[in-house]
């Protein structure tokens, strides 16, 4: 246990580092808006198209693992949204809020850490659960919200979301690497090259800005905001493990990497929509504080435990 939490130390260390130079006006919004950029069009599309290249497609095309981890997110998604609608939030609250339960910080955080902690053969499981969260859930959070701004849902709506799908830089790495994957053909020396050196460059630049993007946050509505919280950083992982455990019986790799992956704290792109849809951006954006700095304990725990399988 003392051995993963200084394993993870670095990583929360490279956070904290982001939060006091933005707190310290070292690091001014403007910088981390443009860091973010950087982050997501090149250095971690440049590891995912790298990761891609590297592994064939039935590796990801897992069935069985994709269908375990999707079944136990609908799971916790629809509770999340029963719960707010108790409360009587709206539908976009409530949609929001459920985004919250499910939407780890895969990309900037997960994947580079969970890769050291859990080792290389974690890497088709991570780029599994990114792709259920950027494909199925994103789009059914755009629908869902639709549905609450219009009243219906429009026909042309699946081909827009199929658009902004493939336009996504994430998307489109893991798609094309896997192409270059089939073709057998081993990438130029001097491209691969270009990859690892931009790849690198990924995991600091992701974890300084998710740590200067914390810095403008603040805690508002504890109530709702712990609920979150416990939700993505232990209901989240709880039923993924059921599911992956004792519903689909999962081989102990690929089970400890779902659960591993579901307990990383809410990602920031979940603000993001939330302040774009105006749908409590604020409970977002303190849940998303909250459930980082606790996952600083909690995710040491959950990969000791699952370490063991």
């Amino acid at each position: 246990m003392l051995t993963i939490f200084l394993e993870t130390l670095p990583f929360f260390a490279l956070i904290g580092l982001g939060l006091g130079a933005a707190r310290l006006g070292v690091f001014p919004p403007e910088a981390t808006v443009y860091l973010t950029k950087f982050v997501f069009y090149f250095a971690l599309s440049a590891l995912l198209f790298g990761f891609s290249a590297n592994l064939g497609l039935e590796e990801i095309w897992q069935p069985r693992v994709i269908a375990a981890y999707l079944l136990a997110c609908l799971t916790v998604y629809l509770a999340v949204m029963f719960i707010a609608f108790l409360r009587r939030a709206s539908l976009s609250e409530a949609t929001i809020e459920a985004q919250c339960g499910i939407i780890g910080n895969t990309g900037f955080m997960g994947l580079p850490m969970l890769a050291l902690l859990l080792g290389p053969e974690s890497v088709p499981f991570m780029l599994i659960i990114l792709s259920v969260d950027l494909v199925v859930f994103s789009s059914l959070f755009t629908m869902m919200i639709t549905l609450a701004r219009q009243g219906q849902i429009d026909r042309a709506l699946p081909l827009k979301l199929l658009g902004a799908v493939a336009r996504n830089p994430m998307v489109a790495a893991m798609v094309l690497g896997l192409a270059w994957a089939s073709t057998g053909i081993a990438l130029p020396a001097p491209v691969n090259d270009t990859l690892i050196l931009l790849g690198a460059a990924a995991t600091p630049g992701a974890l300084f800005a998710i740590g200067a993007s914390l810095a403008d946050k603040r805690v508002e509505r504890l109530g709702i905001v712990s609920w979150l919280t416990f939700v993505k950083l232990v209901l989240h992982p709880a039923i993924v493990a059921l599911f992956a455990l004792v519903v689909f019986r999962l081989d102990p790799v690929a089970s400890a990497v779902l659960i591993a992956g579901a307990s990383l704290p809410v990602a920031g792109n979940v603000f993001i929509l939330a302040q774009h849809y105006i749908a409590g951006p604020s409970r977002v954006s303190a849940t998303i504080l909250v459930s980082t700095l606790i996952s600083m304990a909690t995710i040491p725990l959950v990969v000791a435990w699952v370490s063991g399988f």
